[in-house]
């Protein structure tokens, strides 16, 4: 269902929280936007923040998982920027609390950017002359006290313009359209709410809906791996002589402790972040490994209960969904598009 916009693109969003100390502004967006997309922020001049994030592409790369400097694979996939901005933890794992901490890693990561340190990033921001304009205009800085977290605050401000609502959803639960979804839809959307227990992890309130809990929860995605020799590779992740956020990106199995790899708590392991719904048609593949190619791969692991395992979620068992159910179901998920992505051109213009 083609639907058109509402007038207002964050209908179905609760306020964006703005760090106080990184205030939005037009101009801080705009330079963001051009750091996000310099390849010179890499080892060898060949990586940018949208080699993963691609602009054109929803701000996905279409990959199960990463691919970084000298077409390096990683071991996770790369989620949409689109509406990260209302995450409490970034990463799949959570390891960092700010769209502002997170943007520092990548540029350090062996997989990723392969820089060292950021030295490299500064001295660009230091010395390129429209930079040296733009870091004056936005931060009043001079060149010589340009530093990374101006760097990182800039390219945060530009993912907080990424945000998006206004789906037919929206206009039909906050927006009082009553045709605004089709009747599978409808129908789906009960399942979401009642039979699928969807709800439980992708929430929605009375006045917005993030579709995330913002928490961490065993599926049972990938655990297989690992499942069996838990203890050896326990002893590996402690004994690992890279940072864990490195060896996590470069080792199969340690990836797939989840969030325990930053907690060292047992009862995260193979814990993963809920991620949004919204825009989700325009994501795949899907899990924190891209190991489900499409949304109705993702309705049927769900359906049957996820992967068994010690640590699965108690909301994870068999649901007991028919055909027409799972059908409905994913009419419902199609209907968590924002109507500005129904532009083929939206994502060009980014």
């Amino acid at each position: 269902m083609r639907i058109s916009p509402s007038g207002n693109p964050l209908l179905g969003l609760p306020p964006l929280a703005i760090p106080e100390n990184n205030p939005q502004t037009p101009e801080k967006a705009a330079l963001g936007k051009q750091l996000f997309q310099d390849k010179r922020f890499s080892a060898n001049d060949s990586v940018n923040c949208a080699r993963c994030h691609v602009p054109a592409n929803a701000f996905i790369d279409s990959l199960p998982v990463a691919a970084g400097i000298k077409d390096q694979f990683g071991t996770r996939n790369s989620p949409s920027v689109i509406n990260a901005a209302f995450y409490a933890h970034q990463f799949w794992d959570g390891r960092r609390d700010s769209l502002e901490e997170q943007a520092k890693d990548p540029f350090v990561n062996v997989i990723e950017h392969g820089l060292s340190d950021h030295r490299k990033i500064v001295d660009i921001a230091r010395t390129d002359p429209d930079y040296i304009k733009q870091f004056r205009q936005v931060f009043g800085l001079e060149p010589a006290h340009i530093t990374i977290d101006h760097v990182v605050m800039a390219i945060a401000g530009f993912e907080r313009t990424l945000i998006a609502g206004d789906s037919a959803f929206d206009q039909y639960r906050y927006g009082g359209n009553r045709n605004a979804l089709s009747d599978a839809a409808i129908r789906g959307l009960a399942v979401f709410q009642g039979k699928g227990r969807c709800v439980s992890c992708h929430t929605m309130g009375e006045t917005n809906a993030l579709f995330t809990d913002n928490q961490f929860h065993n599926l049972g995605v990938g655990f297989g791996k690992i499942a069996g020799k838990l203890p050896v590779i326990i002893s590996a992740s402690k004994q690992a002589e890279t940072k864990m956020d490195e060896a996590v990106l470069t080792n199969a199995e340690l990836s797939e402790l989840g969030r325990y790899a930053v907690t060292g708590d047992a009862t995260d392991l193979g814990r993963f972040k809920t991620p949004t719904l919204r825009n989700i048609v325009l994501t795949a593949p899907y899990m924190h490994d891209g190991s489900l190619a499409n949304l109705a791969e993702v309705i049927e692991f769900h359906n049957q209960g996820g992967f068994a395992n010690p640590f699965l979620d108690a909301e994870m068992r068999p649901l007991g969904l028919n055909q027409k159910e799972k059908s409905d179901l994913l009419a419902f998920m199609e209907a968590l598009t924002s109507s500005q992505f129904a532009d083929a051109n939206y994502f060009k213009q980014q």
